[in-house]
């Protein structure tokens, strides 16, 4: 079975004390230690909250920490 490369787009982002998960549009979960990104280790409940997705879903962006994560480096981890 073959997959797009849409499929990995990411459609939702959660932060929580342990983990950052990013849902992708084909309804997998990659989830990865919230330790491994200092910024967002340390943000405030609402600075964790305030994400966009970037490039038609190959990242997420949070404006208020400047931190970016892509899609591909996520699935690399």
């Amino acid at each position: 079975m073959s997959s797009s490369a849409h499929d990995a787009d990411a459609v939702f982002a959660a932060v929580t004390e342990r983990l950052v998960t990013v849902t992708l549009r084909d309804g997998r979960r990659v989830s990865v230690p919230v330790d491994r990104f200092p910024r967002l280790a340390h943000a405030t409940a609402a600075e964790r909250a305030d994400w966009r997705v970037v490039g038609q879903g190959e990242g997420i962006h949070w404006p208020r920490l400047d931190e970016d994560l892509s899609v591909a480096g996520l699935l690399r981890s």
